[in-house]
């Protein structure tokens, strides 16, 4: 079993370093094409920060593990809202830009609803994430892209930050270790949570909503922790919703398309989780300090996904 943790551990480092090495490799051949600053931000570096779901749920969904997909997924977003929001929170509080709570906080919202409406199917009888709902996903994060293009269109291209030109050989290298990278890492880290979760005798659910989840979504904390100690609110926030809103419409789009997703209802208790958190994020915006979050709130949220978690846990026991 200390085997299969290691493997674990080796896969989530091949995820993380795989994604560092595509996005450099990539941002410096879109560069050496004269793509503009403003479209490989929207695009690759926003791309290579979700990579590591999008491997793992491509990975599990083409092994039929629709328990590791959503719980992936799932598990990412309430870790993303709750732990890492919590921590950054109590870092220093939060101060974020009217835009973020009017409309991309909601927007995060919505694109859980419309999840929670999908998966369910309330239509039929039989709860299952088509490759038709696959596709509506996928369309509303095109739009979404849309979105954000027009948000940046207005800031200058220097406040994204992408790696400096390199020679040829090393952009390939670098692109082609990199998706080697991301594939092997994807592999390793579904089968060896799986075999894991058949050790411990607990469903790949667990596996995914926890340890999986707080795997996959190490690049947002090491992201949003470095703003918050640099006190830049609006990178530490903008990066949590924006991946929350990325792994719902890009990841299970892109796994539904892969394949028709079966979805557990037993799920729906962490996306009300979910649900709750973000409109309780909304509510703390607007009360007290309007427009913070302050240390108490975030405090709030970290030990909610304590209890969320422990709670978890003991379920399976």
């Amino acid at each position: 079993m200390l085997f299969q943790i290691l493997l674990l551990i080796v896969g989530f480092v091949l995820l993380i370093k795989g994604a560092d090495w595509l996005i450099n490799g990539a941002s410096s051949l879109a560069r050496a094409r004269n793509v503009p600053d403003l479209i490989i931000g929207l695009t690759i570096v926003a791309f290579g920060t979700s990579a590591p779901e999008l491997i793992v749920n491509t990975v599990a969904a083409f092994e039929e593990r629709e328990e590791l997909v959503f719980g992936n997924v799932i598990g990412s977003n309430n870790f993303n809202l709750f732990l890492i929001l919590g921590v950054t929170g109590l870092i220093s509080p939060l101060v974020v830009q009217r835009n973020t709570i009017r409309k991309e906080i909601p927007i995060s919202l919505v694109a859980t609803l419309i999840l929670f409406f999908l998966a369910n199917n309330f239509i039929s009888s039989e709860s299952v994430l088509t490759r038709f709902d696959g596709v509506i996903l996928f369309a509303l994060f095109l739009a979404f892209l849309i979105y954000i293009k027009k948000q940046l269109s207005n800031k200058p291209e220097e406040s994204i930050s992408v790696p400096q030109d390199i020679s040829n050989l090393k952009i390939a290298g670098l692109i082609f270790i990199g998706l080697i990278g991301l594939v092997l890492g994807g592999k390793l880290v579904v089968d060896s949570a799986s075999n894991i979760a058949g050790y411990f005798g607990v469903s790949e659910k667990i596996i995914g909503l926890t340890i999986v989840a707080a795997g996959t979504s190490l690049p947002e904390l090491a992201t949003s922790v470095m703003a918050g100690i640099k006190k830049n609110a609006d990178i530490a926030v903008g990066n949590i919703v924006g991946s929350n809103i990325f792994n719902i419409l890009l990841i299970l789009g892109c796994s539904a398309m892969v394949k028709p997703l079966v979805y557990d209802p037993v799920f729906n208790t962490d996306v009300y989780i979910l649900l709750g958190g973000t409109v309780f994020l909304i509510i703390f915006m607007f009360t007290g300090k309007k427009k913070k979050l302050d240390r108490w709130e975030a405090l709030v949220l970290l030990t909610t996904y304590l209890a969320y978690t422990i709670w978890l846990v003991l379920k399976e026991v």
